[in-house]
């Protein structure tokens, strides 16, 4: 590899935290080197929804929010207890704006606002918006032929490799067959899609995470960043305690790598390391666990921070959890669909194999599974099913079973998707008792005529409603279940990453089994213990942290100053 044998910031990994500390390092004026072991750059990043959980960001107070300081502090007390006064929360609260306005102001990275976007949890502290920001959608083309570098979107949630972007251009994608000016949108998208194919071979209509990549490694490439890909890091290389750089392996061939300022870790975690989920996850956690995440997320950095001194934490919840089913790939094996959406839309259900209710279906996916766990008999497999009638199926999707004109053939054929024309037959497809679960939708069917779910609230919080549909009333949540034929979706353990790392302090510095920081050795991202200590407090908390504790090593390797006025725009500005 045509790698500098020298440089002054050396990153692992190439996702959000990989890139956001490649960028600002750049800027800070460190020569920069990222090393990816894959062939594509992006990590679970690309596959993500882009969305980052800063409070008091710079987007919100624009549009007029304020809100004090103590508050997104309060809300965190509310769910973590004590600990969320910790030094590590409290600089990323403190950072967090400043990063945003650094990237706003000196990168091609900009951000469009969620300010009507709810935290999940009703407790003291809970803001109904104003926390939440996601990368604007970027035009692929800008990127030349690194274009081919990033992460196509997750197969199983786009349209043939276009994303859907959360807000109104996935609510045109449901309401295409019911509204013109919404055909007309999804034909128009389309229609560029399909030129992108046959121009590019990918979309380069880019949103979601694949466009806050993109945004990263276009301001990675014009500071001057040297990036190569297919390169494994194998070793950290340490001198009298210090981290001084890496042995790497490209194609066969080892090479040296010193990095005068420190090597930043930030990978995707350990989602797809089945020995490291026995030392860390329960028996209920770790059995069958099936990721969303990129499969070669397998903790790579933690084995090599624990080899030069660094230690693990774990929690209570280790994983980010998510529910997901196994979707048969045309090529044999399976996908993995994450069910973060369909889950809270009117008409539909989840049941345990007992074929009761267990939870509010549209509350948060980290807190589905949490109840699923709770509900499962211990040695037993956690399972649960999605159930939808026909109008519901047919409106929203079920899984990757998409709505109407989309055909659902293939998944009957497949076994993936089940279907009955009563309940009674949907209950002998899925192995579930009939008598229950009719008892079961006849309940709630009858709760979803009131707007009131007796039994788990659904359809209550803020978080809820945002997730139903605003045109449903009186609940946006709540439907009844009553056009045959039914439809049913298994749907088993899994989750976006993990929240077990490297432990680190405030200023990203991997600690060892003293506490005390190792020299020239970072940590950010999913390989960093969350801060959150397994909590999931927001949509977001992945990646506003990991940003800002990029920046924030960055900045600490730089002997700099990470909560600084970021100063004036460069001169060029951003690139859109």
């Amino acid at each position: 590899m045509n790698t500098p044998t020298h440089c002054d910031f050396l990153v692992v990994g190439s996702g959000a935290a990989g890139l956001a500390g490649a960028v600002t390092a750049a800027h800070l004026g460190l020569k920069t080197v990222v090393l990816e072991k894959e062939n594509v750059l992006g990590g679970t990043t690309a596959w993500s929804g882009g969305w980052l959980w800063i409070p008091r960001n710079p987007l919100a107070r624009r549009a007029g929010i304020e809100e004090e300081a103590a508050e997104p502090l309060r809300y965190l007390q509310s769910l973590i207890g004590p600990e969320a006064d910790s030094p590590a929360i409290r600089h990323f609260l403190e950072t967090g704006p400043a990063m945003l306005e650094f990237f706003e102001q000196h990168t091609a990275v900009q951000f469009i606002d969620g300010n009507r976007i709810p935290d999940f949890h009703p407790v003291p502290g809970a803001a109904g918006g104003g926390r939440s920001v996601c990368a604007a959608a970027y035009d692929g083309r800008r990127l030349g032929d690194w274009l081919y570098k990033l992460r196509p979107p997750l197969d199983v949630i786009s349209l043939r490799g276009m994303g859907i972007a959360s807000g109104q251009d996935m609510k045109h994608f449901f309401s295409a067959t019911r509204s013109l000016p919404s055909a007309l949108y999804v034909l128009k998208r389309l229609g560029r899609h399909a030129f992108d194919l046959l121009r590019y071979r990918r979309s380069t209509q880019l949103v979601n995470g694949n466009a806050l990549v993109a945004r990263l490694l276009r301001s990675a490439l014009d500071k001057n960043v040297a990036i190569h890909t297919g390169t494994r890091v194998t070793a950290l290389l340490t001198d009298q305690g210090r981290v001084v750089g890496v042995v790497a392996e490209q194609d066969g061939r080892q090479q040296t790598l010193l990095a005068r300022k420190g090597v930043l870790l930030a990978g995707g975690g350990f989602p797809h390391d089945p020995r490291r989920q026995q030392q860390l996850f329960k028996p209920w956690q770790g059995r069958q666990h099936h990721s969303a995440a990129p499969g070669t997320n397998t903790g790579d950095n933690l084995y090599l921070a624990e080899k030069a001194g660094g230690t693990i934490t774990s929690f209570e919840q280790p994983g980010a959890w998510s529910p997901v089913s196994r979707v048969p790939a045309p090529q044999g094996g399976y996908s993995h669909f994450p069910h973060l959406i369909e889950r809270a839309k009117p008409g539909i259900i989840a049941v345990t194999p007992d074929g009761k209710r267990f939870v509010s279906e549209a509350d948060a996916y980290h807190d589905f599974i949490k109840a699923l766990f709770a509900t499962t008999p211990a040695g037993q497999e956690p399972v649960c099913w999605l159930i939808a009638d026909h109008r519901a199926q047919r409106r929203w999707g079920l899984g990757a079973a998409r709505p109407f004109p989309f055909p659902l053939g293939p998944y009957l054929r497949s076994g993936y998707l089940k279907r009955g024309a009563t309940l009674a037959e949907l209950a002998t497809a899925c192995d579930l008792p009939a008598a229950t679960l009719e008892a079961t939708v006849a309940r709630f069917n009858t709760d979803a005529r009131t707007g009131t779910d007796t039994e788990f609230r659904r359809g209550e919080s803020p978080y809820n409603r945002v997730q139903g549909d605003p045109d449903h009333a009186p609940n946006p949540s709540l439907a009844p279940l009553t056009r045959g034929p039914f439809y049913a979706v298994q749907v088993v353990v899994g989750s976006l990453g993990t929240f077990a790392g490297i432990s680190a302090n405030a200023q990203a510095q991997v600690l060892n089994n003293k506490q005390q920081p190792i020299p020239g050795l970072f940590v950010a991202g999913n390989d960093m213990a969350s801060i959150f200590r397994g909590h999931y407090p927001s949509g977001g908390i992945t990646l506003g942290p990991a940003m800002t504790f990029g920046y924030v090593a960055a900045h600490t390797a730089a002997g700099a100053a990470a909560v600084d006025d970021p100063g004036p725009p460069d001169q060029a500005g951003p690139t859109d």
